[in-house]
């Protein structure tokens, strides 16, 4: 079983926040460690946003819970009413996220009031409020999460297992079934991808020159993700028709797979050059090369409309068609926009691509 970062953030800031409760002899430091595990986030920016919030809605939860606990005492039906208010106050604030820990805080503060109940209630508020702080300094200083690199390696990971399956699948090797399966999986991936990638965009830098640079990185992934979404578009439409393009003309099904046998070795050779594993500058052949097979698959693919007996042949492998040329725009856009970000402000452009996938 692999620990990932926030696995192992949580049990850091647990241990802080129950150390130093213990250190200052606050009663029942367990509540510092259960606002820690809710307080922890996977971003710096998410948890500095999280504070704020947390402090609101704390400070609701501890003077309604103060207040209804001097008026009508600690009776369940009274923390239930008050834990009720708490939440409507929070879904009306919009900080519909922190209501675990204002109700944590409720029942702290109105679990034993006795004689000293105000005392008791700071206390306890207090005490929660040192495991929300504990979380945020460890999202601060320990294991901060390395975006860029989750991003590459997951796009590169996602992108290599689509490509093989579109090599397989143009020579007539896939299973059906077995290919379906994977292709919803891969839809998955991807949509997880795009909330790693709102996560990276979400990072906040403090300094302009830095922030111009988030810029276009933020760009360069979008593309990234736009391009390897056309991929496995590609290999949707392979998949479901399958039979339709078996039945075409044996130099119709020729040119398609080069120009993919292309367009593939082209998308690994740009994930490569993102890295810096490849020269930024491409050959000019290589280039030509693909312009001109795109150019000959329209050609074959308008006489294989003259041959075709039925038109409805002809428009079902009209989308593919359209989209293996809409794959190679999306490819070419992500090269030249790779191809700027290296060649101009080198000192600013830098990836910081580490190379473990963690």
């Amino acid at each position: 079983m692999k620990l990932g970062a926030r696995i192992l953030k949580t049990g850091i800031a647990i241990t802080i926040a129950l150390w130093i409760a213990s250190l200052l002899n606050l009663p029942s430091p367990v509540f510092a460690g259960i606002a820690a595990i809710f307080a922890i986030q996977p971003t710096i920016y998410r948890s500095y946003l999280s504070v704020i919030e947390q402090v609101q809605a704390n400070f609701i939860g501890a003077a309604f819970a103060i207040m209804f606990g001097l008026i009508f005492g600690p009776h369940p039906f009274v923390v239930g009413l008050t834990a009720v208010i708490v939440i409507s106050i929070n879904l009306k604030l919009k900080i519909q996220n922190t209501i675990p820990v204002a109700i944590v805080t409720v029942i702290a503060i109105m679990e034993t009031p006795g004689e000293n109940f105000i005392q008791f209630a700071l206390l306890r508020f207090g005490t929660v409020m040192l495991g929300v702080f504990s979380a945020f300094i460890v999202n601060l200083l320990f294991l901060p999460p390395k975006y860029e690199t989750k991003l590459y390696y997951r796009i590169s990971d996602s992108t290599e297992e689509i490509l093989k399956w579109i090599r397989i699948n143009i020579r007539q090797a896939s299973e059906h079934s077995v290919l379906k399966e994977d292709i919803e999986r891969l839809k998955e991936n991807m949509m997880q991808l795009d909330q790693l990638y709102l996560l990276y965009k979400e990072e906040r830098n403090y300094l302009r020159r830095n922030t111009l640079t988030k810029s276009r990185k933020l760009v360069l992934f979008r593309q990234m993700l736009l391009t390897t979404n056309k991929a496995l578009d590609t290999l949707k439409k392979l998949h479901r028709l399958e039979n339709e393009l078996h039945l075409t003309t044996p130099e119709l099904q020729q040119i398609i797979t080069t120009e993919l046998d292309y367009l593939l070795s082209y998308h690994e050779r740009i994930l490569l050059k993102f890295i810096g594993k490849i020269k930024t500058e491409t050959p000019n052949e290589l280039i030509q090369e693909g312009f001109f097979n795109k150019r000959e698959l329209v050609e074959e693919f308008m006489k294989y409309q003259n041959q075709c007996h039925d038109p409805a042949c002809f428009y079902h492998m009209l989308p593919l068609v359209a989209n293996i040329l809409d794959y190679s725009e999306q490819l070419e856009h992500l090269d030249t926009l790779i191809n700027s970000f290296q060649s101009y402000h080198k000192e600013e452009n830098e990836i910081e691509i580490s190379e473990t996938k963690e």
